[in-house]
C-alpha cells in the first residue's frame, strides 16, 4: 500500500532518547498528570491517558510511578498550571519542525525554543507556518511478520494504511481507533516494536548524512528542554 515510513527517523533518534531516560520520565509524568486532570483517571475512557500510560510503560517506567501520576492529576491540582503550546519552525534545508510543549512559563519556553532553532541553523516560524504539512496519525511498527498476516488483522480492525518497509510492517490508524487496533494486533501475538500517535508529514525533505547530523543537533537540543514533550519533522535521513 502507498505511504512513506518514518521508521528510519525513529530509529535514528532512539539512541539519543534512551540516553535521556531520566528526563523522559519527567516528561511522561507531566503528560500522564495533565491527561488525567483533563480527561479523567480511567485509561479505558480517556484515550489520551491510555496512550500516555502505554508510552511510559514501554519506556520502562514502573506501574507504581504511573499510578501515582494518574492520582495526582485526578486530584485536579497537579498539572493545573501547565499549558499546552505548539511552536513551528524550520531547520537546515527548509525542513519543517513541530515542537509540542507543556509549560508553566510561556516566556521561558518560547525563549528556549527560539534559541535552539537559532543556534542550530534554523528559525522559529509563525503559528500555522508548517502545521498544515502534518496529520495526526497513529503509527504501529511490527517486526518479524508478513504483510498479509498483518493486513488481515489490521484492516479488519479499521486501519487506514499498511506500509511494507522491508524489515518491518507499519500500520497507520486514525487517532480514535489507535488503541483498539493496537490491542487487536497485540492479541494476535504480533511483535509491536513501536506504537505512538505522531504528527506524520504529508511529504518529506531528504537530508544527506552531513545535513542529518547537523539537523539532529537541533532535534536533540529541543528534546533536551524540560518543557518540550515531542518534536516532529518532515526530514528523511538518507543512509
Amino acid at each position: 500500500m502507498a505511504g512513506h515510513s518514518k521508521w528510519a527517523n525513529i530509529k535514528f533518534r532512539k539512541g539519543a532518547q534512551d540516553a535521556k531516560r531520566g528526563k523522559l520520565f519527567t516528561k511522561f509524568i507531566r503528560e500522564i498528570t495533565v491527561s488525567s486532570r483533563i480527561g479523567g483517571p480511567d485509561p479505558d475512557s480517556n484515550p489520551r491517558l491510555r496512550t500516555a500510560v502505554d508510552k511510559a510503560l514501554t519506556g520502562n517506567m514502573t506501574r507504581d510511578t504511573v499510578n501515582r501520576a494518574i492520582k495526582r492529576g485526578a486530584g485536579g491540582e497537579e498539572g493545573s498550571n501547565l499549558e499546552e503550546v505548539r511552536y513551528e519552525g524550520y531547520g537546515i534545508g527548509g525542513v519543517a519542525v513541530l515542537v509540542e510543549c507543556l509549560t508553566d512559563n510561556l516566556n521561558r519556553t518560547v525563549s528556549e525554543v527560539r534559541h535552539a532553532f537559532t543556534k542550530h541553523g534554523g528559525n522559529l516560524g509563525t503559528n500555522g507556518s508548517v502545521a498544515y504539512l502534518f496529520n495526526k496519525t497513529g503509527q504501529i511498527i511490527i517486526t518479524d511478520a508478513s504483510e498479509d498476516d498483518v493486513m488481515e488483522i489490521a484492516l479488519e480492525a479499521g486501519a487506514d494504511d499498511i506500509i511494507n518497509n522491508g524489515d518491518n510492517i507499519e500500520v497507520r490508524t486514525n487517532v480514535d481507533d489507535f488503541n483498539n487496533i493496537k490491542d487487536k494486533l497485540a492479541a494476535a501475538n504480533f511483535k509491536i516494536q513501536f506504537a505512538e500517535i505522531s504528527m506524520v508529514a504529508n511529504e518529506t525533505i531528504e537530508l544527506d548524512p552531513e545535513q542529518s547530523e547537523k539537523f539532529m543537533k537541533l532535534i536533540d537540543r529541543l528534546e533536551d528542554l524540560d518543557d518540550v514533550q515531542d518534536v516532529f519533522s518532515n526530514a528523511y535521513f538518507r543512509d
